[in-house]
C-alpha cells in the first residue's frame, strides 16, 4: 500500500483495459473480415481517456500482461494524456483482446478474450494508492470490477478509504459473460451502492442493480439506497437524471451511427467534466449526450473521444 502526496487527480478510474481489434469493414462477420484496426480499449480506460480529452488530469488503475500488448497500452495511455502510474503487469497472464463486429446502426457484437483470467481482475487491495483514491476529485468504478477476486476486495477497500466522498461514481456497466449469475451481480451491486454517491446505467443495468427498468422508478430506487445523483440512460429516448430536489430529462442527439460501443464511455468522461465545472444538471446531460453521440458516429472508441470544443460547437445549435 502506498501513499500519494501529489496533486490530486481530477478523474481516477479503476477497471477494465484491453486492446480492441475492430474490423475496418462494416456489415461483415469476423470470419470474412480482412482488415482490422488496433485501439486502446476497456470501459474504465476509455472513460479516463474521454476525461483527458476535456483537459482533465486523469489516471486509470488497472493491470495488463507483461507482453507487447501490455507495452502498447502503456504507450497509448501516455499518448492520449492518461497517467499510467497505476498500471502494472501480471506475470503469466495475457493482456486482454476484444474483437467486435460492426453492423450499423444497432448491432455490435463483442467477443472478449480474457481467459483464463484478465489481469485487470488481479488488482490487489494492498497494491492500491489509497491516498490518491481518497483525494481524487472524481473516483470512477464499474460493476465489472466486482465480478471476481481479488478485484472485488480491492474495490471495497478503495471505497472504504474514500469514505463515500462526493463524486464517487459507479458505472452500472453489467456484462453477463463476466458473472456466474445475475443474482450474484445484483448482490454485489447492492453492497457497492452503499459506498458511492453517483450511479450511471441504462435500463437493463438498473434492473440488475435495483430491480427496476422504468427510468423514474429506477432513479428513485437508487436514491433510496443513498445515491445523490442517479442517471438512467434510455438510448433513443435520451437520458434521465434525478437528485432529491431535481429531475431532468433531455432528448438524445441523433447521428448516423457507425459504432455504438464507445458512446457510453464518452458520455462518462463528459459527465465527469460537467460535474467538475459545476454546471446545471441539464447542461451536464446535454454535453454528455452530444459527446456520446460523437463517438457513436466514429469507428473506434478511445481515439474517437471528442474535445470540449467539438462538443460545444454542436451544443450551440441545440435548444437551451
Amino acid at each position: 500500500m502506498t501513499t500519494s502526496p501529489r496533486t490530486p487527480h481530477d478523474v481516477l478510474t479503476i477497471g477494465r483495459v484491453s486492446v480492441d481489434i475492430y474490423p475496418l469493414q462494416d456489415g461483415v462477420g469476423l470470419e470474412d473480415v480482412s482488415t482490422f484496426g488496433k485501439y486502446l480499449g476497456g470501459s474504465a480506460t476509455n472513460v479516463a481517456v474521454a476525461a483527458a480529452r476535456h483537459g482533465l488530469a486523469s489516471a486509470v488503475v488497472t493491470r495488463t500482461g507483461n507482453d507487447p500488448f501490455g507495452n502498447y497500452i502503456h504507450q497509448e495511455l501516455r499518448r492520449l494524456g492518461v497517467s499510467d502510474e497505476y498500471v502494472s503487469g501480471v506475470p503469466d497472464l495475457n493482456t486482454p483482446v476484444v474483437f467486435c463486429e460492426i453492423f450499423p446502426p444497432d448491432d455490435f457484437p463483442l467477443y472478449f478474450y480474457r481467459a483464463p483470467k484478465a489481469p485487470d481482475l488481479v488488482i490487489n487491495p494492498d497494491e492500491l494508492d489509497l491516498a490518491a483514491i481518497a483525494n481524487a476529485s472524481i473516483y470512477w468504478s464499474t460493476v465489472t470490477g466486482l465480478s471476481e477476486e481479488p478485484s472485488r476486495s480491492a474495490h471495497f477497500a478503495a471505497w472504504q478509504a474514500r469514505g463515500r466522498r462526493p463524486l464517487t461514481i459507479l458505472d452500472l456497466d453489467y456484462r453477463p459473460m463476466f458473472w456466474a449469475s445475475p443474482a450474484e451481480a445484483s448482490a454485489q451491486v447492492a453492497l457497492a451502492l452503499s459506498h458511492v454517491t453517483v450511479a450511471v446505467g441504462n435500463k437493463e443495468e438498473c434492473e440488475v442493480a435495483v430491480g427496476e427498468t422504468e427510468p423514474l422508478r429506477a432513479a428513485d430506487a437508487l436514491l433510496e439506497r443513498g445515491i445523490e445523483l442517479a442517471i438512467v440512460k434510455q438510448g433513443p429516448k435520451g437520458v434521465l437524471a434525478k437528485t432529491r430536489t431535481e429531475t431532468v430529462e433531455v432528448p438524445p442527439y441523433f447521428v448516423d451511427v457507425v459504432n455504438g460501443l464507445g458512446a457510453g464511455d464518452s458520455f462518462g468522461g463528459a459527465l465527469c467534466y460537467g460535474l467538475l465545472q459545476e454546471w446545471p444538471l441539464r447542461r451536464i446531460l446535454q454535453f454528455a449526450n452530444v459527446a456520446g453521440a460523437i463517438v457513436a458516429s466514429r469507428r473506434e472508441c478511445s481515439t474517437a473521444m471528442p474535445t470540449t470544443t467539438e462538443v460545444e460547437e454542436i451544443m450551440k445549435g441545440l435548444p437551451a
